[in-house]
C-alpha cells in the first residue's frame, strides 16, 4: 500500500491553552497531509467547546481518558494534574502518546514499560529546547556532564509551586535570583509545571538524576533562557536558546506550539532532517 493509500493519523488534544489551542487551529486548518484533528478534549468541556467555535471541521469535545477511544496519536497539552487521565489510557490503547508534561511523565515512568506491552510510543517534543539530537547521539558514547541553567523574566516564575510555597517575592526584582541548583530530579519535584525542557534534557542525555541544573528569576532578561553544555568523549558543546514568552502565559516559548506540531508532521513525512 502506498503512502497515498493510507488513512490519515486521527490526532487528539488533551488542553487547549497556550499549546493546545494552537496545534488544534493548525490541525483544523489542514495541518498536513496525513493529520487529522479528531477530538479534543479539556478539565472544562464547556470552555473546550467555545475555544472551538469557528473550526472549519466539527470537532467532537470528549472525556480526556476517552481520546484514546477514537484516535490514533494523543497530545497531552494539559495542567501536570490531569496528565495520568491522559497518558494511561493512551498507552493501553497502544497510541502514539506525545506528552508536554514530561515533568509528569517522570513520575510515572512505568508507563514507558507499559508501553513496551502494549505497542504504544512515547515521543517528546523539543518543545522550547535545541539541540536534544546532539544530546541523544552523544549518549552513544559517553557522556561526562550535562548542566543546563534557565534564566526566565520573574513574570514567568510567580505562578511556579515552589515560589508561592516559599513565600519568595519576584516583584520589583533589581537583580538575578538563583531560585534553584541542584539536579533535575529535585527541581521537577518543586517545580512541576516549569522544568519540562530540563527533564526532556535529562532523558535524552544520562539521566535527570545525573543532569545538573539551575533555574534563575532574571529581571535582566525578556525571554525564556536555557544554557545547556554537553561534555562527552565524541564531542563537548554548549548551546543557548532565548525563547520569546507566549502573550497569555509567559513561562512558555511561542516555539512550543510549533514543536508539536513538527513532531506531528514527522509522523507522516516522507522528507525530513535530522533525528
Amino acid at each position: 500500500m502506498s503512502r497515498l493509500d493510507q488513512q490519515p493519523l486521527r490526532v487528539g488534544i488533551g488542553g487547549l491553552g497556550t499549546v493546545g489551542l494552537p496545534v488544534a487551529k493548525w490541525l483544523d486548518g489542514g495541518g498536513v497531509k496525513g493529520l487529522v484533528l479528531a477530538a479534543v478534549s479539556a478539565a472544562d468541556k464547556g470552555r473546550a467547546q467555545e475555544r472551538i467555535t469557528g473550526f472549519t471541521t466539527d470537532v467532537p469535545v470528549v472525556d480526556l481518558a476517552m481520546l484514546a477511544e477514537t484516535c490514533d496519536v494523543v497530545v497531552e497539552a494539559a495542567p501536570p494534574q490531569f496528565f495520568q487521565a491522559i497518558a494511561e489510557p493512551a498507552i493501553k490503547a497502544g497510541r502514539i502518546f506525545i506528552p508536554l508534561s514530561v515533568t509528569s511523565l517522570l513520575e510515572h515512568m512505568d508507563l514507558v514499560d507499559l508501553a513496551d506491552e502494549t505497542g504504544a510510543r512515547i515521543i517528546v517534543p523539543s518543545g522550547a529546547l535545541l539541540g536534544l539530537d546532539a544530546v541523544r547521539a552523544a549518549s552513544r558514547g559517553t557522556i561526562n556532564s550535562v548542566t543546563m541553567v534557565t534564566r526566565k523574566p520573574p513574570g514567568g516564575l510567580k505562578k511556579a509551586v515552589f515560589v508561592i510555597e516559599q513565600g519568595i517575592d519576584l516583584d520589583g526584582l533589581t537583580e538575578p535570583k538563583l531560585l534553584y541548583q541542584g539536579t533535575v530530579t529535585e527541581a521537577a519535584a518543586k517545580f512541576p509545571a516549569n522544568v519540562n525542557v530540563a527533564v526532556a534534557l535529562g532523558l535524552a542525555g544520562i539521566g535527570p538524576d545525573n543532569t545538573a541544573y539551575e533555574i534563575w528569576a532574571d529581571p535582566g532578561v525578556t525571554r525564556n533562557t536555557h544554557t545547556i553544555k554537553v561534555d562527552a568523549d565524541t564531542a563537548s558543546f554548549e548551546m543557548t536558546i532565548a525563547n520569546v514568552p507566549t502573550e497569555d502565559n509567559p513561562a512558555t516559548g511561542k516555539l512550543v506550539a510549533l514543536s508539536v506540531m513538527e513532531t506531528l508532521e514527522s509522523l507522516v513525512a516522507t522528507f525530513k532532517v535530522g533525528t
